[in-house]
């Protein structure tokens, strides 16, 4: 039924609720790594509102112009330098919220930038939150209609996401990433942009539009 009657759809809500998060190890690896190993994983909040990932940027520190750790470590990007598995969240030109999992070893201030996601669980209240939009792709493409849509905001910087006791954590449930993640030069910036470090799921209809006019400063 794919999810379709009201059993299946209640016994896989209560699997999103009840599934194990992703280990820290998971987390703990070059963040060009772990971002395609991340698309079709799902984010859940504690509501019970889950989105599948279905498009990621890496983010490589002191190696990466265009990262907000390049120049060492702020009050702001703190969380970026600690333990790996935590949910680094920073104020995006002053509009909306981004979400990132902290990836590497403690004082590499590396990490993936969660961009998009494709609503899998409580559609109305991630609806809702985004304002009543009609079209479901609008609902999470992009790294602020994704917090937005989930009620991810600054209170949840520094999150950890494999105990799940700071209301948002990631699982698998057995969807794999793409065989051939398609794989782009990352968008919204200006420094460091020959890097191919942005991955999506091919073919998805909430894969974040890319526009020419948009640049993200660091």
């Amino acid at each position: 039924c794919h999810y379709g009657c009201r059993t299946c759809r209640n016994g896989r809500a209560t699997a999103l609720m009840t599934g194990s998060p992703l280990p820290r190890d998971f987390y703990q690896r070059d963040p060009r790594e772990v971002a395609p190993e991340l698309l079709n994983k799902l984010i859940v909040v504690s509501d019970g509102r889950a989105g599948r990932i279905v498009e990621v940027e890496a983010y490589c520190g002191a190696n990466d112009p265009a990262a907000h750790t390049y120049r060492g470590k702020t009050q702001r990007n703190a969380t970026m330098f600690g333990p790996a598995g935590h949910l680094y969240v920073y104020f995006s030109y002053g509009i909306h919220w981004c979400a990132n999992t902290v990836c590497g070893e403690p004082g590499e201030g590396v990490g993936v930038l969660l961009r998009a996601i494709e609503p899998v669980q409580r559609v109305e209240a991630i609806r809702q939150a985004r304002g009543n939009l009609r079209r479901d792709r609008e609902l999470g493409s992009g790294p602020g209609r994704l917090a937005q849509a989930l009620g991810i905001t600054g209170e949840l910087n520094g999150a950890d996401l494999v105990t799940r006791d700071s209301g948002v954590w990631l699982i698998d449930d057995g969807m794999p990433p793409p065989a051939t993640p398609a794989a782009t030069p990352r968008i919204g910036i200006s420094k460091a942009v020959e890097h191919p470090w942005r991955w999506h799921v091919p073919g998805s209809a909430h894969v974040s539009k890319v526009r020419a006019s948009y640049r993200r400063s660091t």
